[in-house]
């Protein structure tokens, strides 16, 4: 009896010392699948004015995170690229119902919106989204099931078509089928099919995140890839939140509300920032029409 109860009074003090330990200086940020980049840079920034805290990065589809959290992965952030898999959270009970009022901009401190990436020189001189349902034409993105960044890539390429058929339903069922028939792979995330696209060179043209075009430029070279910025294209904003059931479980609520606010400072304004409507409309190029699914545009 005494052995028992000293294993248990041993067990009970490291969950306490555990549960202290992780308090003040802990946290795991869930993110989007191509996220990794940008939250190295953010994390970097964010220690060097908190020192001795630790940020923990979990990446993949915003969809599939969503459901991790939910089985228990132990997340207390989360950074996804759409709404819809937050609110997944709140229906399990996990976020706070009110989580877009927690922090300006309904809780979406980044944009970007769906473009292409094409190989050097264009050589199928890809220019919009009626070049993807050419024959010749190979489309790499991601699979909608398992990745916001594809689901994103279908509904600006939904608003195209029925702007093109001025709204002819078959039509446009036509020209996404035509579309998705395109795509030889179907990874579960946005960097998977980055990797497809450029590293296993499968495919004419990559649909992401412009933020990611621009990132793949860079790492690769200017001379390698080309980015093209469709005439019609669709706001992307990517929403962050406290997961409050395991931040309080953690105790880590002020310091998750503290990283979360980072985001929003000019130090982590290492992507662009979402703003109002109309600001957003003035950074894109010019030839570019934005599609602004929340009802506030």
């Amino acid at each position: 009896m005494k052995r028992l109860l000293l294993g248990i009074a041993t067990v009970a003090g490291l969950v306490l010392a555990s549960s202290q330990a992780w308090s003040g200086d802990k946290l795991l940020n869930a993110s989007y699948d191509v996220g990794r980049e940008l939250f190295a840079e953010v994390n970097k920034a964010f220690i060097a004015q908190h020192p001795g805290v630790t940020v923990d990065q979990s990446h993949a589809g915003t969809s599939a995170q969503a459901r991790a959290i939910a089985e228990g992965l132990g997340a207390d952030v989360v950074t996804f690229n759409q709404v819809t898999d937050v609110d997944f959270l709140v229906k399990k009970g996990l976020v706070s119902a009110d989580w877009q009022k927690d922090f300006p901009d309904n809780a979406s401190p980044f944009y970007s919106l769906p473009s292409f990436l094409v190989r050097a020189g264009n050589p199928k001189h890809i220019k919009d989204w009626n070049d993807l349902v050419r024959d010749d034409v190979q489309v790499i993105f991601p699979n909608p099931k398992t990745s916001g960044n594809a689901r994103y890539t279908y509904l600006a390429a939904t608003a195209y078509a029925k702007e093109a058929f001025k709204g002819d339903g078959a039509k446009v069922k036509e020209f996404i089928a035509k579309l998705f028939n395109n795509v030889p792979i179907f990874d579960t995330g946005g960097r998977a099919a980055t990797t497809t696209f450029v590293q296993r060179e499968i495919g004419d043209v990559l649909i992401t995140f412009e933020s990611e075009t621009r990132g793949i430029r860079k790492e690769y070279g200017d001379d390698k890839f080309e980015q093209v910025t469709p005439s019609v294209s669709l706001l992307a904003e990517f929403p962050v939140a406290v997961v409050g059931k395991v931040a309080d479980e953690h105790g880590s609520r002020d310091l998750a509300k503290t990283y979360l606010d980072f985001l929003y400072s000019p130090e982590a304004r290492i992507s662009p920032p979402a703003t109002a409507c109309g600001p957003v409309m003035r950074r894109w190029p010019p030839n570019t029409r934005l599609i602004f699914p929340t009802s506030a545009c």
